[in-house]
């Protein structure tokens, strides 16, 4: 009897131990971990209120999560992955984009993804910051398994974050010709 419990806690420790592993398989992030945006922040040209210490984290944090999953939500053309990380404008034009990618069967990738952002405003009341991002990544499209034009980027974006409940949010994401 004994012998049969000992078993039975081994078994179990397995199976656990196999469920913990093909729920980490599954996560879209880890996949998107070899592939994590560089994110740097220059706060200190901000006005007309300069950026805690910490708010500086939560945005660099927030901001390559958000790039994380937008490269997830294109790649696999699931606007789920843009919940909670991008809102307005922003959410709207992007499931936008991967509703198009739907219809057409293509799915794209930011690789290799370095973003310099630069904050210009930061409210008095802390509720919204607008920043400039430099970012530079490889594009792709791909039709199935086939890459159907590949080109490395540099683009200029307006972006507005606004802290939620839990994170800073994207509100707007706007490709500019230059700052």
């Amino acid at each position: 009897m004994k012998q049969d419990y000992s078993y039975m806690k081994h078994h179990v420790r397995m199976r656990v131990s196999a469920m913990i592993l093909l729920a980490l398989l599954s996560s879209p992030t880890l996949f998107a971990a070899d592939n994590a945006p560089q994110v740097t922040l220059d706060a200190s040209k901000t006005s007309p209120r300069s950026v805690e210490a910490l708010t500086q984290r939560a945005i660099v944090r927030d901001y390559k999560f958000a790039w994380t999953n937008l490269d997830a939500a294109m790649e696999s053309n699931s606007a789920g992955l843009l919940n909670s990380l991008f809102a307005g404008t922003a959410n709207d034009s992007l499931r936008g984009t991967v509703s198009s990618q739907q219809r057409t069967g293509m799915t794209s990738r930011y690789l290799n993804q370095r973003h310099k952002l630069e904050a210009v405003f930061y409210a008095p009341v802390g509720d919204v910051i607008e920043l400039h991002d430099t970012a530079e990544y490889d594009f792709e499209i791909h039709d199935g398994d086939k890459t159907i034009h590949n080109e490395h980027a540099i683009v200029h974006y307006v972006v507005l974050m606004t802290p939620g409940a839990d994170r800073w949010v994207i509100r707007q994401l706007q490709a500019v010709p230059q700052f």
